[in-house]
């Protein structure tokens, strides 16, 4: 396979990857026993969010929710920019902050609400974000995993660069380092899942290291708990759905949602409609859950592992978006960084797409 070809299948696959994790679990309710009594069981198809859902009452289905909202946005903003920015950053955030009306919706976090407050009343981005320690940002860093293919250190980079003007806290820059750096991961040709965890585990590890110390548990530490609770073969598929709730958390702390992402990864071994599948079985914040694991899902299988079904939903649901024509401006920015990091030895890629010929 060409390179050019290659590299526009799995950019493609992450975005509506994400944006199919994202709707898929918009349903979920706030505990795994809620959402399979409301449903039955698995929810396995895209569904509306219910009437009574305490967050995304009545959603069309196959409506995404922040997650991939700020993601679509930041890749904008990188295609605008030709690379990622904090200014650039900042921009889009407020803009889509905006858009979405944000002061009167429920799925706005803590931490981005305060740092667009801040950058509205024009303080300096590089200040904005000082104490964001919640999972908004690990929603918007898939796009720069997208455009580093085979290129971990400045994905690394660049995820810093994403977090800065709402979450630049190590912890925060520890979960996107991780979601970032597995998405790279899974870009390479032949790579495996256990490939793309230990990147994640390593993104996690480096990303603490940038930003402002704060308080939170290892990322790195809990995506290894989370994947070994993911493959504890001795119990169904629902146990272990239910002790990621339970023991790692789906909350909108990002040393919760970030690892638990990686457990349901695990346990639907990369199928993006299986990952989908599980994240909304998981609940609480699901929708985040189900947008990070399935953008590293759709990233590893291309955009072919999607179900053409589902790409007509999520296109009719979201008009607003054109996937495609975001995925060929990314393309664009990761040729240029892959001609730029070829010409230094940094990346292999075009020597292992050849090697599978």
């Amino acid at each position: 396979m060409e390179l050019e070809t290659y590299l526009h299948s799995h950019i493609l696959g992450g975005l509506y990857g994400l944006a199919l994790g994202d709707a898929w679990a918009m349903p979920a309710f706030l505990r795994p026993n809620q959402t399979w009594d409301y449903y039955n069981g698995w929810l396995e198809e895209l569904t509306p969010g219910p009437p009574d859902h305490p967050v995304h009452a009545n959603f069309k289905m196959g409506q995404v929710t922040g997650s991939t909202q700020q993601a679509m946005a930041m890749a904008q903003a990188i295609i605008d920019d030709g690379k990622v920015t904090v200014e650039g950053t900042a921009r889009v955030i407020v803009t889509w902050y905006n858009q979405v009306a944000s002061d009167e919706v429920h799925f706005i976090g803590s931490s981005t609400r305060r740092a667009v407050t801040a950058l509205k009343s024009g303080l300096d981005p590089q200040l904005t974000g000082l104490y964001g320690d919640t999972n908004g940002c690990v929603g918007r860093v898939s796009p720069v995993g997208l455009i580093h293919p085979d290129m971990p250190e400045a994905t690394i980079h660049d995820a810093a660069l994403v977090c800065t003007p709402t979450h630049f806290t190590d912890v925060a820059i520890s979960g996107a380092g991780a979601v970032a750096a597995a998405i790279a991961q899974a870009m390479i040709p032949n790579t495996t899942l256990a490939d793309i965890i230990d990147t994640a585990v390593w993104g996690a590890d480096i990303g603490l290291q940038h930003g402002t110390p704060w308080f939170g548990a290892s990322i790195a530490r809990k995506i290894d708990y989370a994947v070994q609770l993911a493959n504890d073969f001795n119990l169904p598929e629902r146990e272990r759905i239910q002790n990621l709730y339970d023991l790692v958390g789906s909350t909108m702390a990002v040393a919760d949602s970030v690892p638990c992402a990686f457990g349901i990864l695990a346990i639907a071994n990369g199928n993006p409609t299986d990952t989908a599948t599980y994240a909304a079985a998981l609940s609480g914040d699901a929708s985040t859950v189900g947008a990070i694991a399935c953008a590293i899902a759709g990233t590893w299988h291309g955009i072919d592992a999607i179900p053409l079904e589902y790409i007509e939903i999520l296109r009719q649901a979201n008009p607003q978006y054109n996937f495609e024509e975001t995925a060929e401006g990314l393309y664009e920015v990761a040729l240029q960084n892959y001609s730029n990091a070829s010409r230094t030895g940094e990346t292999l890629l075009e020597d292992i797409l050849d090697q599978g010929k």
